[in-house]
């Protein structure tokens, strides 16, 4: 008798937790939710449920993580390669220098360089050169930047110079005497066959002066060069008149 009460008992027990409990697709699984306001069976439900998402964020996770395999390195910028032949540096003479009409410190320049205009050149040369020494002097001029207005007038190209770290002492580089003007100068006997110099464009979208630039230095005899390199015409290397050891820019 008492075996039929007992399972009496419990089949009722059942039926309330099955009454009490919400279907199964309606519970939203929480922690919280498997300590209060549930009763033994829906907290098991909850229990299996919250295992069930687990196991598919997991798989989710899973399957979005890349592999441990090593990525291809990034190709190497262009400028990265810091080649000098991009620069068009060529050699040229200061047909006419004034100054300034609006800027103490800065010469403007008509400079020939081979083409058949010379090119108007802005250069912050007034504290370290004398106007009378700029006229007629050959120089080495950086031909494809592209124009930017300096003070109301537009200058195409720089006039390339060593100077010292305070730079306080600035000098012109300048090119052998018997140097063409407009020849385009090269780096070291193999620069001889060099390629074609980059558009301004390009050189000012890849960065090839910035590239470029920091490698420019004179050596313990004045001698410009890039790297190792010298910095050479046809008739012999580009010289500063005394800087030694010096940053070129």
């Amino acid at each position: 008798m008492s075996s039929h009460l007992n399972a009496a008992r419990r089949s009722a027990g059942a039926r309330k937790y099955v009454r009490d409990a919400l279907p199964f697709t309606q519970y939203r699984p929480s922690t919280a939710a498997l300590v209060t306001g549930t009763t033994p069976y829906a907290r098991a439900i909850l229990a299996l449920r919250l295992q069930e998402q687990r196991a598919q964020r997991s798989a989710i996770c899973n399957a979005a993580t890349p592999t441990t395999e090593a990525a291809p390195a990034p190709p190497a910028s262009d400028a990265a390669a810091a080649d000098p032949a991009t620069m068009d540096i060529r050699v040229g003479k200061i047909v006419k220098c004034e100054q300034h009409p609006d800027a103490d410190s800065l010469y403007v320049e008509q400079i020939d360089v081979g083409e058949p205009e010379p090119r108007t050149i802005v250069s912050g040369l007034v504290k370290f050169v004398p106007l009378e020494a700029m006229q007629d002097r050959k120089v080495i001029v950086l031909c494809n930047l592209k124009p930017r207005n300096m003070r109301g007038i537009k200058s195409n190209g720089m006039v390339l110079c060593a100077s010292n770290d305070a730079h306080d002492v600035v000098e012109p580089l300048a090119p052998p005497a018997e140097a063409p003007v407009g020849e385009r100068v090269y780096f070291g006997e193999e620069g001889k066959n060099q390629a074609a110099p980059a558009e301004p464009n390009r050189v000012q979208k890849k960065k090839y002066w910035e590239a470029v630039q920091p490698l420019l230095k004179t050596d313990g005899e004045a001698t410009a060069r890039f790297g190792d390199a010298v910095m050479l015409t046809s008739t012999g290397p580009v010289r500063a008149a005394s800087l030694t050891n010096a940053s070129i820019a």
